[in-house]
């Protein structure tokens, strides 16, 4: 069983109380057909638990089968420093099967992102070095594919459907519930 190595920061991409009683982090790629399939599961999760789950998302762009992976964790680390990370996330999982640079910048512009500062933060990688910080803490914690998923900071074992990853959820509050 494998365990998060890098724990979760007020540097992650947070949604949900940081009180939470469960924080599952989501090692993800744009690109991933994987990913943008148990998109709409984590958000329902999201609704479901409410206040009791936190979320995180780390970039795991696998660029060699996904070479549009890396220019679209770029955007939603570019959205991200304008407070609108969530948004182009969001965004860019809704629309996974038509992605492309185009996309990209139609999608800062309707989030009212400036086009040429996304051209910018594209070309000169400016959130490379937090992409790349997410990834080998993903290597350093055993993920090898995407999605992956850690629950409270153990790997996940299952898929990502929504019965499996609600069970390790609900198992992880029912340990911590106090005994009665």
């Amino acid at each position: 069983m494998s365990t998060l190595k890098v724990p979760v920061s007020p540097r992650d991409h947070r949604r949900g109380g940081p009180n939470a009683a469960v924080t599952l982090v989501e090692y993800g790629d744009y690109q991933c057909p994987y990913c943008a399939a148990a998109h709409p599961v984590v958000r329902f999760l999201e609704s479901r638990f409410g206040p009791a789950l936190s979320v995180v998302f780390r970039h795991f762009p696998l660029v060699e089968v996904h070479p549009l992976a890396a220019p679209a964790a770029e955007a939603a680390e570019y959205a991200g420093d304008h407070g609108r990370f969530w948004e182009m996330h969001d965004a860019i999982f809704s629309n996974n099967n038509r992605l492309s640079t185009q996309l990209l910048f139609a999608l800062a512009g309707t989030l009212q992102l400036s086009q040429m500062g996304l051209r910018d933060s594209i070309a000169r990688s400016l959130h490379a070095d937090r992409i790349r910080e997410d990834f080998i803490g993903g290597i350093r914690s055993g993920v090898n594919g995407t999605p992956t998923f850690f629950v409270n900071g153990v790997r996940h074992q299952g898929g990502f459907s929504a019965p499996e990853l609600a069970a390790s959820i609900q198992d992880e509050m029912g340990a911590l519930a106090p005994a009665r």
